[in-house]
């Protein structure tokens, strides 16, 4: 799915929205560190599992500072290149036309001094739990800022196109220095909506939008 997003290539007044440069890993964790050279990936990465099946450990996160390191990993899974980004990112949830963001909280920024003085994968478990909730924090108003709502909306549109889904949400972090440089660095689709501030009203909203829209299509009983 982020690929999709890759390949919109989505430009505009609004910002640019890409995705960090990543690679799967399947099997053999002794290849993990070829794989990566050969990709050409930059230090550090995050890891996360290819599959996701609700339980905790599929929703842990490992950020790996040195490539020997990374060997250490269990496949199978994605190495995503870490973006700095001021410790906060967005979950921006779609629920058919209706788009909510809020701000968690996520893995803190990390410096050269860091990435040279550090060796080793760290674990992360549920970096963006609702716990994580950023909302009412005292952030950096540059880090703070919500994405355009134009771009959002131009985002959302394009993957309900291209996916072919109603009811999904993405993780968007903004390049800590930049304004207008965002990354899609999760999709999930028909994720849990009890997070989100209002849902009940957004749900209900959407399920009486499809019935309406379905009896309108019904053709006409003459008899």
């Amino acid at each position: 799915m982020l690929q999709d997003v890759a390949d919109l290539n989505l430009s505009d007044f609004y910002g640019k929205v890409g995705v960090p440069r990543q690679l799967v890993i399947t099997k053999d964790p002794s290849s993990i560190p070829d794989a990566v050279t050969k990709a050409g990936l930059k230090l550090p990465l995050v890891a996360k599992p290819l599959v996701v099946d609700g339980s905790a450990k599929s929703h842990e996160l490992y950020l790996a500072y040195d490539q020997i390191s990374l060997s250490k990993l269990e496949p199978p899974l994605v190495l995503q290149e870490f973006v700095n980004h001021g410790g906060v990112l967005f979950k921006v949830y779609i629920v058919g036309e209706a788009i909510k963001v809020v701000r968690r909280f996520s893995l803190p920024d990390v410096n050269k001094h860091e990435l040279y003085n550090n060796a080793g994968v760290f674990r992360f478990p549920r970096v963006s739990c609702a716990a994580a909730s950023a909302d009412d924090a005292d952030l950096n108003p540059c880090v703070a800022e919500l994405p355009p709502r134009p771009l959002l909306e131009r985002l959302a549109k394009e993957l309900r196109r291209r996916l072919g889904l109603r009811l999904f949400n993405m993780d968007i972090i903004r390049e800590f220095g930049t304004r207008d440089r965002f990354y899609v660095i999760d999709i999930n689709y028909f994720p849990g909506y009890g997070k989100m501030p209002g849902y009940e009203h957004i749900f209900t909203d959407f399920l009486l939008g499809l019935v309406q829209g379905k009896y309108k299509k019904r053709p006409a009983n003459n008899g």
